[in-house]
């Protein structure tokens, strides 16, 4: 379903190309996060354990910098991953005002438990194109996602 907006041929084009990406990333983003509710966890919680997992240790702006939530946001998640010791937050020994954010043992094994299949779900998903459309989206929505980044002088 398009949109029935009667503009210009470059607005509609924009739009409704606008409401295919939002309405295939809403369904595929359903069908991956629908699993996190056996963990337990949101879709918030494991890109903060999966981010750390993968990263290490962050400090709290730079977390949410990376998985696109707000301050208040990501202080919140992290409460909630603190109060099941799945993470720690831990002061700067040099810096007390530096809080770094670290995975638990337990956020560890939880991740390690979680990741390899939702890997296996992500390919399942994007099987439905070839390699080369993957490339394609990928440099698509990269292309889309830093529009208005400023550039590097």
């Amino acid at each position: 379903m398009g949109t029935k907006f009667k503009g210009s041929k470059k607005e509609v084009q924009a739009l409704d190309s606008f409401i295919k990406l939002k309405r295939a990333s809403e369904s595929l983003s359903s069908r991956l996060i629908s699993e996190f509710t056996k963990w337990n966890i949101s879709e918030s919680q494991f890109g903060v354990l999966e981010t750390l997992y993968h990263l290490g240790p962050l400090c709290q702006k730079d977390l949410g910098d990376k998985i696109l939530k707000s301050t208040g946001n990501i202080t919140l998640v992290i409460d909630n991953l603190e109060k099941r010791s799945l993470v720690e937050r831990v002061r700067g020994v040099e810096d007390r005002r530096f809080i770094s954010v670290h995975l638990t043992t337990e956020g560890k094994k939880l991740i390690e438990q979680i990741f390899p299949d939702h890997v296996k779900r992500i390919t399942s998903e994007f099987s439905v194109l070839s390699p080369e459309e993957q490339d394609v989206l990928g440099k698509i929505c990269k292309k889309l996602g830093k529009k208005n980044e400023p550039t590097a002088k």
